[in-house]
């Protein structure tokens, strides 16, 4: 296996140094207090939803309802990635619960057929690697490497379940063979459910209901919730200052409650213990630093319209790129 980098551990001590002027450690150890009954109440939320989308989407057959249900229940199944990004950081419980943690781990996959492994060694070496082209795996892999608006438009329909699993297996290559092979059968066992799932649906509700309750949902709405929030990453960045590796979103009530807080991703960077419900606090603590670097707030329709519009390139500074 090819070692990587860890490109970010060689700069992540200057950055949190030019931090901690305006950030210091007592607060920092106030935002990474864990409650537990907060994650799952956001669980609770997000089951909640998630049953009464599909509720609508079985009943209505208006497009003026069960649409909108469909959206939310693809905004859902991201949803579900944050939770298991939040378990993979150990941010769910303040005591180590090995089991009860892979066990949630494995639901929150679930929604997305994705491998709660393979996202966890995934995000960890992102983490680790930020900054590299080679080494981090979303930058090497997943960001499109052909800057063609085109091309990026695949990325917000079906395609991108293609594209993802092509570049989890690219990334895959490069584990042990006991990691793939718990990898292969987390797969299989999530698509077969899914697709057991979806045949139950059409047995007992027909086929209207089972694209209405299952299908589009994880094909049309998903992967526009997926690169949408994907966009407010690493795409709109400053290569120069490892700093602003990251692109600053604050976000609206709305994005907050859709995306679980992970428009916060930059912030979440410098401190990926903190969890998911105390990044909007620290995004406000914040502030003064990202004033002192010059790291401006980015809204969602300014990310659609530099990426597709202007056709910006993932991970440059896209102003100086326009100019």
């Amino acid at each position: 296996m090819a070692r990587k980098a860890n490109i970010w551990f060689d700069h992540a001590d200057d950055v949190l140094a030019r931090i901690r002027k305006h950030l210091p450690p007592e607060k920092v150890r106030e935002l990474q207090k864990i409650r537990p009954w907060r994650h799952f109440l956001t669980v609770g939320r997000q089951f909640l939803q998630m049953f009464v989308a599909g509720y609508l989407c079985w009943t209505q057959t208006n497009p003026f309802i069960w649409i909108p249900a469909a959206a939310l229940q693809g905004v859902t199944a991201l949803g579900f990635i944050i939770l298991l990004h939040d378990q993979l950081h150990n941010a769910i419980f303040a005591k180590p619960h090995k089991k009860l943690s892979r066990f949630l781990g494995l639901v929150y996959a679930f929604p997305s057929a994705i491998s709660a492994t393979q996202f966890t060694r995934w995000h960890l070496d992102h983490h680790a690697n930020l900054g590299s082209e080679h080494d981090d795996p979303k930058r090497a892999h997943l960001s499109p490497k052909r800057n063609a608006r085109w091309y990026k438009l695949l990325y917000f329909t079906i395609g991108l379940l293609a594209i993802y699993a092509k570049a989890a297996n690219e990334e895959t290559k490069t584990y042990s063979d006991a990691l793939r092979k718990k990898i292969r059968l987390e797969r299989i066992v999530n698509w077969s459910l899914h697709v057991a799932i979806a045949a139950a649906l059409v047995v007992i509700g027909g086929w209207g209901v089972m694209l209405r309750v299952h299908l589009i949902p994880l094909t049309v709405f998903f992967p526009i919730a997926f690169i949408v929030n994907r966009l407010g990453q690493h795409y709109w960045i400053d290569p120069e200052d490892p700093a602003k590796w990251g692109t600053r979103v604050d976000g609206s009530w709305l994005t907050h409650y859709l995306f679980l807080w992970s428009n916060f991703h930059m912030e979440h960077h410098y401190f990926p213990t903190v969890p998911m419900y105390n990044l909007r606090k620290l995004n406000l603590a914040l502030r003064p630093f990202f004033e002192e670097i010059g790291q401006e707030n980015r809204t969602y329709p300014e990310l659609l319209r530099g990426w597709l519009i202007e056709n910006s390139k993932a991970h440059t500074a896209w102003e100086k790129a326009a100019s």
